[in-house]
């Protein structure tokens, strides 16, 4: 019984004197000898809110796929710039994309710290056009390991209203 209940130390590294564990992501609690208390220190690697974002990313990925038939809608998006694909992953191919850099896209909009909702809004349709020009009606939404919420929701939202079934 000892033995199964204790079956995840396996995979765990104690931290030792002689070498830091600041290269392990998980350590047995232990108790701290420098404190008089009786409580308990835990080491975890910090990641970065991009790491985070792709680890997200590799997550929904194994539950998405495109295919001929329904095509993933992929979202990308950085500060200064929205990019959207649409993109058959059988083929590794893809069949359509809008972003905020585009030529006719950029001039048409106007802004100057980076894409808003609005923005996001003209780009959804935009990709939603191109979509109903080249046959395709159904989609997969692919957040990109960003919440659905903000600049990301609206474009899903302006594709929806402009013809594209999610």
């Amino acid at each position: 019984m000892l033995t199964s209940s204790l079956s995840f130390l396996h995979s765990c590294t104690f931290p030792s004197s002689s070498s830091s564990s600041s290269s392990s992501l998980f350590t047995i609690p232990t108790p701290n000898p420098n404190s008089s208390s009786s409580s308990l220190s835990f080491v975890v690697q910090a990641t970065t809110r991009r790491e985070d974002r792709i680890a997200r990313h590799v997550r929904l990925r194994k539950k998405i796929e495109g295919t001929p038939e329904r095509p993933r809608l992929s979202v990308f998006r950085s500060n200064k710039h929205l990019f959207v694909q649409v993109i058959d992953d059988t083929k590794m191919h893809t069949l359509a994309s809008a972003s905020t850099m585009q030529k006719a896209i950029a001039e048409e909009l106007n802004f100057t710290s980076g894409p808003t909702i609005e923005v996001a809004k003209r780009v959804g349709e935009i990709i939603a056009k191109s979509c109903l020009e080249k046959g395709i009606t159904k989609v997969v939404f692919d957040r990109g390991g960003y919440p659905y919420h903000g600049r990301v929701k609206t474009i899903a939202d302006a594709a929806r209203e402009h013809g594209l079934e999610f």
